[in-house]
């Protein structure tokens, strides 16, 4: 298995690396292209994402794998403008079945900086079906690929690997989802408009959440960020307008004083006739009175609260490893059975057709016989002694000299493929033909009409050889 695959990531090196070494979109095709030309690899697949570029190759080449791996790290150096040194000391390589591993590995979210991630797998797909278009996917990768796809999915379904929210902006809204039977009538109110508020409208639209308010110090970017998910913006002074008819409120400012305090709260309660409310405090300095927490038909949840949950979901998530693991392993191993099969491929398609040619022939010449007014019933069995005989002869022959040199693991080894059935007796304890000439004695019966030329084909032409089974 050429398979290499080699890349940075979040583990291998800094952010100032990873943004240098990564690809844009519009520029991943050429570069593949010219991976293929500048390094002589035969395949080729980039993923670039914001954690991680990796290369994924085959290469049918003298060179060991390692020294292909360090031609692609140069090519990637040199292609970003980049010092190889520096690149060669943030880099990591994987050979063969390792390489196999690593890239299932990554499609699963197992290396991922969340583990179990599924926004991963997604990015993989899109990188093997950007190389496909680009014609830089051969029979090699376009027969892996969809295998680790096949032994990701499974991760993910047979596993909890990625059930349990392990950010603070999915904790969140899954706190949510256990207090309200039903999201798609709540309300919800966003105070900020950061990059936490923004995954947090995502998340919550995601999980049924159509009315949102988003209210931050600035109207500009609550409107763009509003725009952008069809909910509404206001001002932070218009939150106790809005506070009432908001079942779920989510802070997350960089104000260093409270922008919800508890009297606030008290009349919102009221008008909402007590009908309780889920508040949720991201922020640090926190945004809203910790004295709210004294009020019934308040959840009020902090940051520390939700890091609790994250924390447990992680603990959580690292106990499933175990069993991606037992699936992956098993999934490698048939990869690799597959893959050690295909070496089978060229001497069965080589056997056919030897076969096929012996049949084509001997059917012509006993459509002949038949021509010429020979019997019909002996042409037909003449023709079944014809195909047989020359069928068995040439590993009839192999198996005899086999068993006058005493390779009796080779007798053993054939009347396997051969499909011959065998008493548990006649083996011996490697699992071999037994050493007392009977094999011999029988190959020597079996071989008898084999060893006979056939009566109208002894004038006609020699015995045609069929392939040799030594």
């Amino acid at each position: 298995m050429n398979l290499i695959a080699l890349g940075i990531n979040h583990n291998s090196a800094h952010v100032d690396v990873r943004e240098r070494v990564a690809f844009a979109p519009e520029q991943v095709s050429e570069a593949m292209n010219d991976a293929c030309r500048s390094a002589e690899i035969d395949e080729v697949v980039v993923l670039s994402t914001c954690n991680r570029t990796e290369i994924y190759a085959v290469a049918s080449t003298a060179k060991p794998l390692a020294d292909k791996a360090r031609e692609l790290i140069d090519w990637m150096a040199s292609y970003h403008h980049l010092s190889v040194d520096d690149l060669r000391g943030a880099a990591y390589h994987h050979e063969g079945e390792a390489a196999l591993r690593h890239m299932v590995h990554v499609a699963a979210g197992l290396d991922s900086m969340v583990l179990g991630e599924p926004q991963i797998f997604g990015q993989l797909k899109s990188a093997y079906a950007v190389a496909n278009d680009a014609g830089t996917v051969g029979s090699e990768l376009g027969r892996l690929f969809p295998r680790v796809f096949t032994i990701a999915k499974k991760v993910r379904t047979d596993t909890a690997i990625g059930e349990n929210p392990v950010s603070v902006a999915f904790a969140a809204v899954d706190v949510a989802r256990r207090i309200f039977t039903d999201l798609n009538d709540c309300n919800a109110l966003l105070v900020g408009a950061g990059e936490t508020i923004e995954l947090v409208t995502r998340h919550l639209i995601e999980a049924g959440v159509s009315n949102i308010v988003i209210a931050n110090r600035t109207l500009g970017r609550a409107r763009e960020l509003a725009q952008q998910f069809g909910a509404d913006a206001v001002l932070l002074a218009e939150i106790p307008d809005h506070l009432p008819k908001s079942d779920i409120v989510i802070t997350s400012t960089a104000s260093q004083l409270p922008i919800i305090g508890k009297g606030t709260v008290e009349s919102a309660l009221k008008a909402r006739r007590h009908r309780p409310m889920l508040m949720v405090d991201i922020a640090v300095p926190r945004d809203i009175e910790p004295q709210v927490s004294d009020l019934r038909d308040v959840y009020l949840y902090s940051v520390d609260d939700l890091r609790q949950i994250v924390d447990g979901n992680l603990r959580a998530r690292q106990q499933e490893v175990s069993k991606a693991d037992e699936i992956i392993a098993k999934g490698i191993a048939t990869v690799g059975e597959e893959h050690r099969s295909l070496g089978a491929v060229d001497l069965v398609k080589q056997y056919r057709k030897s076969a096929e040619a012996l049949r084509q022939k001997e059917l012509e010449r006993a459509l002949a016989s038949i021509s010429r007014g020979d019997d019909p019933q002996q042409v037909v069995a003449q023709l079944a002694r014809s195909i047989t005989n020359k069928l068995i002869h040439a590993p009839t022959t192999g198996l005899k000299k086999a068993s006058a040199e005493g390779r009796h693991d080779v007798l053993g080894h054939a009347a396997r493929l051969l499909g011959l059935q065998t008493s548990d007796d006649s083996l011996s304890a490697d699992g071999s033909l037994p050493a007392d000439g009977s094999m011999s004695q029988a190959l020597d019966q079996s071989t008898e009409g084999a060893d006979q030329a056939t009566p109208n084909a002894a004038s006609e032409s020699p015995r045609t050889p069929g392939p040799t089974l030594q």
